[in-house]
């Protein structure tokens, strides 16, 4: 078993229980046209972002890392007409495909895309003393995540969902000794969620299309 196997069971499970969407293949076709990098979750893991925001009757979404737009359509998708998705994105080449792809899913009037560096953003989000986020999608550089976290924790509130991609890393995440600034990050972050007093949390490792890695899910308490 390996990753021709992987990528031909996702292929089928997102064929069965996703089905054609004419709205995400022209998202990933643009952002496969501009020369984005090929790292927007697969189908599967779209659809499981969407369950869990329509689970957790979330009306506002954080998400941390645009890309093309392809998961805040799938989080978006999930929200109630008032809901409010706001995405952050360090790259305005990044943030204009989104733009479209989120203009042609018929969600301009639900996601929000602010453009710069996360770590500016964040504290204005804050500053603006709106109501606090329901679920928080983290899927941007990976030394980034721990300080993402901290934000994460002061924008949300008792219940909500923090969810970080791509902290597995191909199994490399168990290696201590790494120098991957990558693998640091989310070992870094993986950390923080277990020793937070405010933070239950758990990964689920993934295989398919994307290869081998993993999500953390992380609930906000008391």
């Amino acid at each position: 078993m390996g990753q021709a196997q992987w990528t031909e069971v996702d292929g089928f499970l997102g064929s069965l229980l996703v089905g054609e969407d004419p709205a995400l293949a022209e998202a990933t076709a643009a952002a496969q046209r501009a020369g984005l990098p090929p790292i927007s979750v697969s189908p599967a893991q779209g659809k499981f972002l969407y369950l869990l925001a329509k689970t957790l009757g979330a009306r506002r979404v954080l998400e941390i890392g645009t890309l093309g737009g392809y998961s805040a359509i799938w989080m978006a998708r999930a929200l109630p007409a008032d809901g409010h998705l706001v995405s952050l994105e360090y790259s305005p080449r990044h943030a204009e495909v989104a733009s479209g792809n989120i203009a042609r899913a018929g969600l301009v009037g639900t996601v929000e895309i602010r453009v710069g560096d996360a770590r500016e953003q964040l504290p204005k989000l804050a500053a603006e003393s709106a109501d606090p986020f329901d679920m928080v999608f983290i899927d941007a550089d990976k030394g980034g995540y721990p300080a993402y976290l901290e934000w994460a924790l002061k924008l949300t509130r008792p219940g909500s969902l923090i969810v970080a991609d791509n902290v597995v890393r191909g199994g490399a995440v168990a290696d201590g000794l790494s120098r991957d600034p990558n693998v640091q990050g989310v070992r870094s972050y993986l950390e923080q969620v277990a020793a937070h007093p405010r933070l239950e949390g758990t990964v689920m490792q993934t295989v398919g299309v994307k290869g081998y890695d993993g999500l953390s899910i992380a609930r906000v308490l008391e």
